[in-house]
């Protein structure tokens, strides 16, 4: 094997492990933050089921409140 041919592999092989390099870095950014998204996905809906069960219990108040009034009930 002549040193330009050698030189040749050891110039591919080392462009090879960059490249894997590379690749790994690119896989966990994208696992990052795909591990965020699932977490802010998460979070947002506990958020948005609290703020659902508080909506719900205002719009039973009003209702409440409403009929009281429309019934002539005072409220003590």
């Amino acid at each position: 094997m002549s040193g330009a041919n050698r030189e040749a592999i050891q110039m591919q092989i080392h462009q090879d492990w960059a490249n894997r390099e590379y690749i790994e870095v690119i896989t966990a950014s994208i696992k990052r933050i795909t591990d965020f998204l699932n977490s802010f996905d998460m979070s947002c809906r506990s958020r948005l089921a609290v703020l659902n069960e508080k909506l719900t219990t205002l719009e039973r108040r009003i209702d409440y409140l409403e009929a009281c009034v429309t019934t002539g009930e005072t409220l003590t």
